[in-house]
């Protein structure tokens, strides 16, 4: 991505942790659901659920839920190479995660892409997702350096117009 557009996205940041520990956050059902999601499931193509710690695999649907909203996610798991880089389905879109490691930290790179770029996805999920992101790798940051969440679980939030575009920590 040499230039901003509709269509795409990256969010970067470093984080002082393992690459073992972040591709835990991100690819297991124990990881993702320590410091992002409510709940997560996922489902290898055979039909078998994978368990909490099992890394999922290329071919895998998940579901997703998160606190503060009612709204469920589901999808498919593109790539995922166990060690530094997945790609799944998201909201009629594609996120991927890479790590890499520099010096002291990990480069932790979340792009999403093949965005639509109709009226809609541009307000939904290019702006939503991108503000989204952003508050979620600075959690991700929070958890794992300083052993706090920063997202809201404390107060429900579903009720409150427009909560989802408004509150920071949701």
């Amino acid at each position: 991505m040499s230039q901003l557009s509709f269509d795409c996205f990256n969010k970067k940041i470093y984080i002082k942790a393992s690459k073992e520990k972040l591709y835990w956050c991100w690819g297991t059902e124990e990881g993702i659901t320590s410091w992002f999601l409510e709940s997560a499931i996922y489902t290898s193509p055979n039909g078998e659920r994978r368990k909490p710690g099992e890394n999922i695999q290329a071919g895998d649907s998940y579901t997703w839920k998160w606190h503060n909203w009612d709204g469920v996610e589901k999808g498919t798991v593109h790539m995922a190479n166990g060690t530094d880089f997945m790609e799944i389905s998201f909201t009629d879109s594609k996120v991927s995660v890479t790590l890499e490691d520099h010096d002291k930290a990990v480069l932790v790179t979340l792009k999403q892409h093949q965005i639509p770029t109709d009226e809609e996805s541009r307000l939904n999920i290019h702006h939503g997702c991108s503000n989204g992101w952003t508050f979620w790798l600075a959690n991700l940051k929070a958890y794992l350096e300083h052993g706090i969440l920063l997202n809201e679980t404390e107060f429900d939030l579903r009720n409150i117009p427009l909560s989802g575009f408004e509150f920071v920590n949701m």
